[in-house]
């Protein structure tokens, strides 16, 4: 009956969601004029907040370019490809592959969001391995499993809780840092671990689609699309087959291997001084210098980057337009008036559930959780340290719990906004005729479920 009622939802819901860039647009025009309707912001002036907020995420849209062109370069190697074929003779059918990606996508979103690259190539490569594989609910199943990324070592609302004079503690809202034990090592946090990587795997499991209805990759690539040709292969083909400076250089092994290993030395100093300290910057260099090692020779990662940087267009012109949607709720004040509201209407018992109401709602306009946290953090802070005291609940330990709840919140409608599908839409739909309105259909149960479950957990489990 799950399976059924998710097909019906995805068939159906393909016609009526548009490009995410479509998306992108109609949130610009409907946060504007709820900036000029709720906070007496003039058009000039909602005007310039988006201007500003325009430029605000390009250091995080190249991020996201890299992360995603690094990691699949690796993945074109030959050892990545020996290492999933291995794999896929442990998933040799659909059902196996649906929840092995869910779970695998889950441990590595638990290390950092940023990895979801790597399930998605995973998917892919699996795809054209086991058949009878659904491509569009594959893609849907590794999105699914990035959720659990907000409770791992990479959640920045906890981890900016942690770090001295972040801006709750500049502004006076926090007296001091709430350290990590209180929000990822919580009781709430360690149960919304374990839920999510035993029951998400076997809810994608129930879902899927049937085989007979199941669309595989092979029916979904472009012509002319040429990634079954080995990266070594379109190397050699470039090759004038001469003994000049320039061919030594560029089939050079050793020159790489030396760059790679200098900047491997460099990775192992960076945690060895400064612990675990993982970043999307360091996860860059150390997918850059793996990638070089795997393919072994100048030319060959050339040819490996240039597939992987094939795909990137939606991240490249969309993501300003989602900053200028967040330029405006945050110099308008909209998000903090929308989180002003939403605790007005809460006590003690209740605040926990609508923080997670507020980051969901505040996420369709502000797709980061720092920035999201940025904007209604101070009003939900400051709600909880008074009705701390008047219900005699501690005042650390009920902004942990908002805190959480908001992250929760915030990942949770991850699954109904298409920003971050632009994060695996490059891997997944290199040379392949997909969409995100194929995907999308799919997430709409996940995220009902997936929903109304972490709230009975904030609502029931002790922090």
């Amino acid at each position: 009956m799950l399976s059924r009622l998710g097909q019906s939802l995805a068939v159906r819901l393909k016609d009526w969601i548009p490009d995410p860039f479509v998306f992108a647009l109609a949130l610009t025009l409907i946060v504007g004029l709820l900036a000029l309707a709720m906070t007496g912001s003039g058009p000039l002036d909602v005007l310039s907040y988006w201007y500003d907020g325009f430029w605000l995420l390009l250091g995080f849209g190249m991020q996201m370019v890299l992360i995603l062109s690094t990691g699949y370069a690796i993945a074109l190697s030959p050892v990545a490809g020996r290492a999933i074929d291995r794999l896929s003779r442990a998933a040799h059918r659909p059902a196996r592959v649906y929840f092995l990606v869910a779970l695998i996508g889950g441990l590595l979103s638990l290390i950092s969001w940023g990895w979801i690259v790597l399930t998605a190539v995973l998917a892919r490569e699996l795809a054209h391995r086991v058949r009878g594989l659904d491509y569009a609910y594959l893609t849907a199943c590794v999105y699914i499993s990035s959720g659990l990324w907000v409770a791992g070592l990479s959640s920045s609302i906890p981890l900016l809780l942690n770090t001295e004079g972040n801006f709750l503690i500049e502004t006076g809202v926090l007296d001091s840092t709430i350290g990590v034990e209180a929000t990822l090592g919580s009781r709430l946090n360690l149960v919304y671990v374990g839920v999510y990587l035993l029951f998400v795997p076997i809810l994608v499991t129930w879902l899927r689609p049937r085989r007979v209805e199941a669309t595989p990759i092979e029916e979904m690539l472009h012509d002319d699309w040429t990634d079954d040709v080995p990266v070594h292969r379109e190397a050699e083909s470039m090759s004038m087959h001469g003994r000049s400076a320039s061919e030594r250089l560029n089939r050079s092994v050793i020159l790489q291997a030396v760059v790679a290993g200098v900047g491997l030395i460099y990775v192992v100093w960076h945690f060895a001084d400064k612990g675990f300290a993982i970043d999307l910057n360091i996860m860059i260099f150390i997918f850059l210098m793996l990638g070089m090692l795997a393919h072994r020779t100048p030319i060959r990662y050339v040819v490996a980057m240039r597939r992987a940087c094939g795909n990137v267009s939606g991240i490249i012109f969309q993501y300003p337009f989602y900053a200028g949607i967040m330029g405006i709720m945050t110099f308008s004040g909209l998000g903090a008036a929308i989180s002003a509201w939403m605790v007005g209407h809460a006590s003690a018992a209740t605040l926990p559930l609508i923080a997670q109401i507020a980051g969901a709602a505040v996420n369709f306009a502000i797709p980061s959780a720092g920035g999201e946290w940025a904007v209604i953090g101070p009003s939900m802070v400051e709600a909880a340290k008074t009705m701390a005291v008047d219900s005699g609940v501690g005042e650390s330990q009920l902004v942990s719990r908002i805190a959480m709840a908001v992250a929760y919140g915030e990942t949770s409608t991850n699954l109904l906004q298409p920003f971050f599908l632009l994060i695996i839409l490059p891997v997944m739909g290199a040379g392949v005729r997909i969409h995100a309105r194929d995907v999308m259909g799919y997430l709409v149960l996940p995220f009902v479920i997936i929903y109304a479950i972490t709230a009975l957990m904030i609502g029931l489990v002790p922090l």
